[in-house]
């Protein structure tokens, strides 16, 4: 039955937070979705899936982090059935045995993946989360308010993960509620996250780690998830600054990239600034193994350039290099570095924020046992350890978050345990202060024909650690230690083949002197693809012996023409050309140059001979073709194909694109500021004295009704009127009480209210925001975001033109821009006649019935998931159309404002 002890009570729980669940970060700014729509999408849902008793009990969620995936993977566990999490990388082979081995019927994915599901699997079921609510794909077609939802028990099945295969082909690990729990219970008491923590997950769910770690956890605590836009650095930092990150729930590559793009920007800045920066860094990293965080102080203004409210960077997954967890530290953060396995869901160990000791995973969660096989590992492994520790073999583990066994394998069950307990396949010791150590995965050790024990990622640090070495994977060939290698052509200078060879045997010779003599590698081959790795980073080690073959026949430095597949890109450059427009310049690029083998590292002058004046008629094109402009300093930082797919997306200005309000009053003019300045005393009681006249003439002259002003918030809100007649912003002022009006700015045609020096002066005096459209919305956006920014409500009437016919236009795009950059309430406003007292073409108003109604206030977020359009300001703009229609008091079939 339903208790304490499943993830039902959490999920019942949602509404009763009132903040926001989830932040994502989108291409015009952000949308916000709040606790009680999590809640109530989850159970709708839920509820839905109850009604349909599905034969099949197991749902695939393949699709990129989301609110929606958020609310599809809570409801589908609420109902008491399983989430079967997908990789959005996986081949279709892999894929196809995935669908059949978890006997998933229906998939929660997006309208991108539809078809390739289906030609996989004809027959499956799809629910799309990035539909309209009308397309017969939408999984809101399944949400129900009725049907009763079910007992859960905590041994039920509450999720069906898929190891990451770095060694053989996934195996289906179901985990339970009760093993879900015991995470949720314990892990919160740790320190890893704290109640007012907000946390960035810039991981797929698809992995324990972050499905458990960066959202369940922090749902059950009531915490803000923050979604990045895509998982390219310039993104990932803007997540955290505009997201007011507090936590990063990340893995090793993640902060690899930090670090190195962090070392860039001062290595950019010449030799006195890197040395600076050395410097510094090594005397805060001594400071700090002296428990002084001097970091804290001095690096200060970098990290405010990163994130000033980023305290804790969490690392899983894979293991952190110590050294580089040190430099991370010594810059002022705090590390948390978790270890566990899909098996153990996942945590077992936690090295809490704080810890001086970085080389451990730290100790044993409550709750949880650990102890060693002696007998798993011969003791040379352990030489460099004197005397050995006591404990130390292969790491096994019991506790409430084992899982019980794989899915389907029988035989591999009763190999991962022995007498209760659950074999992890890691190596590793305990100190005597109760440290957990990870030397290496047994199945990953290589045993030389001497007798040496060797774990391959040692070598591939030390080889990776070249400038000339971009990656390094190492693996036994015929009883030799070799590696397959992926040269840096940029630190190369050339990619003639012959001259790569060369560079990169001198680069294998230098780092060989580093390394005993039995970890140094006797052959290599050069490749120019990536290394296969999973989402979260680990090599996927059962590849490597066949691309080394294919990298010794030739086909890694002759490889075949034409752009990089996709499935063979890391997942960074993969969601890089998730951009519509670096999408078309990819695709483009391949048509310019068909004999050429285009990749993500392509060097553009190098491979493909684009000089100075080539870059001329490179830009010409991008502008003409793509409606992107690079400026001079833009072009100056690229040097390879992912420079240019970057500067594109993140820097390239695209004409007619929505204008950016992530930070308006950098754009403000001297003018616009002027209109934005506080109201002197005098000033203010002038326009209070107007205001009630106004009131009066409207409520004698005009008869004013107003209606729904319960509706309005006493917090800023943005008013949305429709448009028929002069009079409109007059009686809405009118239905507007003083305090609201002094805390109001109103967006006006600049040739109407500035026209003479009364009409300014009265426009000044009510604040009102001047459109020009000789000089574009942009400028009046920018102002209009900055007014909002300082915590002032507006008034934008939206159809941009008074209605010739009275009845309501289209609006225009410019409120749907606004909104997605501010997480506010808009209040939709109907005004009706307006157009019978002063019609277009009259000068002299007439008595006539006026009504002003307010409809119910509604967030942006609620307004995208609404509406319909091929981005987040037209599906703002379209939700918002009928909110306002719906509040035509003259219109009852537009006002049932629930049924949108």
């Amino acid at each position: 039955m339903t208790s304490e002890q499943t993830l039902a009570g959490v999920i019942d729980s949602l509404s009763d937070r009132k903040k926001a669940a989830v932040i994502r970060m989108t291409p015009q700014g952000q949308t916000t979705s709040f606790y009680p729509e999590l809640a109530e999408d989850a159970l709708a849902l839920a509820r839905g899936l109850c009604r349909e008793k599905k034969e099949k009990s197991r749902f695939g969620l393949l699709a990129e982090p989301a609110y929606e995936g958020f609310a599809a993977a809570l409801g589908i566990i609420r109902a008491g059935m399983t989430v079967v999490p997908m990789d959005l990388q996986i081949p279709d082979e892999g894929l196809q045995t995935l669908l059949a081995d978890s006997g998933t019927g229906l998939v929660f994915t997006t309208e991108h993946h539809v078809q390739r599901l289906k030609n996989l699997a004809p027959g499956i079921e799809v629910a799309c989360l990035d539909v309209p609510e009308t397309s017969t794909d939408s999984w809101r077609r399944l949400f129900d308010r009725h049907t009763p939802l079910p007992d859960i028990a905590p041994q039920d099945e509450a999720a069906l993960f898929y190891t990451s295969g770095t060694t053989g082909p996934p195996k289906g690990v179901p985990l339970s509620h009760a093993n879900l729990m015991f995470q949720l219970d314990t892990v919160a008491g740790t320190g890893f996250v704290t109640p007012g923590d907000t946390v960035l997950l810039p991981l797929p769910l698809h992995h324990v780690y972050p499905f458990v770690i960066g959202m369940l956890i922090p749902f059950s605590m009531g915490l803000t998830v923050v979604l990045p836009q895509s998982l390219t650095g310039p993104q990932i930092l803007r997540a955290l600054s505009v997201g007011k990150v507090s936590v990063i729930i990340g893995v090793p590559r993640l902060y690899e990239a930090l670090f190195t793009s962090i070392r860039s920007k001062f290595k950019a800045g010449g030799r006195p600034a890197q040395a600076g920066f050395d410097t510094a860094l090594k005397l805060s990293g001594l400071l700090w193994r002296n428990n002084i965080d001097a970091g804290r102080l001095v690096f200060t203004p970098l990290r405010r350039q990163i994130g000033a409210s980023l305290k804790i960077l969490g690392s899983g997954g894979s293991p952190l290099n110590p050294c580089l967890a040190r430099n991370l530290a010594a810059l002022g953060w705090e590390i948390a570095i978790g270890y566990g396995l899909t098996e153990t869901s996942p945590l077992l160990t936690i090295n809490p924020p704080g810890s001086r000791n970085l080389e451990s995973i730290g100790r044993p969660i409550e709750g949880v046992e650990l102890r060693f096989d002696k007998d798993a590992v011969p003791e040379d492994q352990y030489t460099e350890k004197k005397p050995l520790p006591r404990d130390r073999g292969e790491l096994l583990a019991k506790g409430p978050g084992v899982f019980s066994g794989y899915l389907n394998l029988q035989e591999k069950t009763r190999e991962a345990f022995s007498d209760g307990w659950y074999r992890t396949g890691d190596l590793g010791f305990r100190d005597e202060k109760g440290y957990i150590y990870i030397t290496g995965r047994k199945s990953t050790l290589i045993i030389t024909p001497g007798g040496e024990n060797i774990q391959p990622d040692q070598v591939e640090d030390r080889l990776a650690g070249h400038p000339t070495v971009r990656e390094a994977g190492v693996l036994q060939k015929d009883s030799k230690l070799v590696a397959l290698l992926v040269p840096d052509f940029a630190q190369i200078g050339t990619s003639e083949p012959d001259a790569v060879d060369k560079a990169v045997k001198d680069a294998v010779s230098a780092q060989s002197e580093k390394l005993p003599s039995y970890q140094q590698i006797s052959d290599f081959a050069v490749t120019r693809d990536p290394l296969a790795r999973t989402r979260i980073g680990k090599i996927r080690r059962h590849l490597l012996a066949d691309h080394f073959d294919e990298a010794k026949q030739g086909k890694g430095t002759t490889p075949e023409t034409g752009p990089m597949p996709l499935e063979k890109m890391t997942d960074q450059d993969q969601a890089l050309l998730g951009n519509r427009t670096a999408w078309q310049v990819w695709q483009w690029l391949g048509d310019q140059y068909p004999g050429r083998y285009l990749t993500p590292d392509t060097d553009l002058r190098l491979e493909l001979d684009i000089d100075s004046l080539a870059w001329l008629n490179l830009t010409m094109e991008l502008s003409e073709r793509f409606g992107v402009a690079l400026s001079d300093e833009a072009v100056g930082r690229i040097t390879v194909v992912r420079d240019l797919l970057r500067e594109i997306t993140e820097n390239g200005q695209q004409h007619g694109s929505p204008v950016s309000l992530d930070d308006p009053e950098k754009s403000l003019s001297r003018r616009q500021k002027r209109f934005l300045q506080p109201q002197g005393p005098v000033a203010v009681k002038l326009a209070t004295a107007l205001s009630r006249v106004n009131r009066c003439l409207a409520t004698g002259f005009f008869n004013l009704t107003v209606e729904g002003r319960e509706n309005i918030p006493r917090d800023p809100v943005v008013f949305t009127p429709n448009h028929v007649s002069y009079l409109d912003p007059f009686v809405l002022a009118a239905a507007l009480d003083d305090e609201q009006l002094l805390g109001i700015y109103w967006a006006g045609f600049a040739g109407v209210a500035f026209h003479n020096r009364v009409n300014a002066s009265v426009s000044r005096l009510a604040k009102t925001i001047p459109i020009d459209p000789r000089k574009g919305v942009s400028s009046a956006l920018t102002a209009a975001a900055a007014a909002l920014r300082r915590g002032h409500s507006l008034v934008w009437f939206p159809e941009g033109a008074r209605s010739p016919t009275g009845r309501l236009q289209s609006f225009k795009t410019g409120i749907g821009t606004l909104l997605s950059h501010h997480d506010i309430p808009v209040v939709p406003v109907f005004i009706s006649g307006t157009a019978d007292a002063l019609p277009m073409g009259r000068t002299v108003p007439v008595p006539s019935r006026i009504t002003v109604r307010f409809g119910p206030p509604v967030r942006p977020g609620l307004l995208d998931r609404q509406g319909k359009g091929d981005n987040l300001a037209e599906r703002i703009t379209d939700a918002l159309h009928r909110r306002v229609a719906a509040t035509d008091p003259d219109t009852e079939a537009q006002k049932k404002v629930e049924d949108l």
